[in-house]
């Protein structure tokens, strides 16, 4: 009890699941789920039992320090396990290519990597939905998810955009070029975007993802 009295006036986030029955059930029912963290060593068999499903369902999982999840939870029973389930559910890059399709218009997607920042993500969906943009592509790994803070950040824009989580980005990017997707590297000294053919199907990368360049 001593523990969590340094957290008990950190409130929880609406977005944050703790407890292993809670985190277990959300993971049964196909909830969409960012990631799950575990306590370090934790070995229990409900606890195998959730991962072992998670894993399945290629949830990432990471062991942290107990006062992490101590903090997470805002002083609440996590048991040992703690679940951070998304705002909104994730679109697919079809999901994305098929919206700009209906629309008439040639697809405009937005490819981010390492995001971490869920302040950033939020900002960088709310100018995408302002600047017409189609979808946002993000790696299901170091990257910031569809959290309660993104969803705020975002202004509600994250209602309107459409955010597929992927595995590679490069493997992506290579898909996308195969649908006639043209890729483009976000440069501060390049040509803007309004400046390109409208009639271009367009992929904007991150820098970080080299593949793109």
């Amino acid at each position: 009890m001593m523990k969590n009295e340094r957290f008990e006036n950190t409130e929880q986030k609406p977005d944050v699941i703790a407890g292993r029955n809670p985190v277990s059930e959300a993971v049964r029912s196909n909830r969409p789920i960012d990631k799950i963290l575990v306590a370090k060593g934790e070995k229990s068999g409900a606890i195998v039992g959730i991962l072992a499903k998670a894993r399945d369902k290629k949830i990432p999982v990471k062991e942290v320090d107990r006062t992490k999840l101590d903090y997470v939870s805002g002083g609440a029973t996590h048991q040992g396990i703690v679940a951070f389930a998304a705002a909104k559910d994730y679109s697919t890059v079809d999901d994305i290519l098929k919206y700009a399709e209906s629309r008439g218009e040639a697809p405009f997607v937005v490819v981010l990597d390492e995001v971490e920042d869920p302040h950033n993500l939020g900002a960088i969906i709310r100018t995408a939905e302002c600047a017409g943009v189609h979808g946002i592509i993000i790696p299901k790994r170091r990257s910031a998810g569809l959290s309660y803070t993104v969803a705020k950040a975002s202004a509600g824009a994250i209602e309107y955009m459409r955010v597929a989580r992927v595995t590679n980005i490069a493997v992506t990017l290579d898909e996308l070029k195969e649908k006639g997707v043209w890729v483009y590297g976000a440069d501060m000294d390049g040509t803007d975007y309004d400046e390109l053919s409208a009639t271009k199907v367009r992929a904007f990368p991150d820098l970080s993802v080299k593949s793109a360049m």
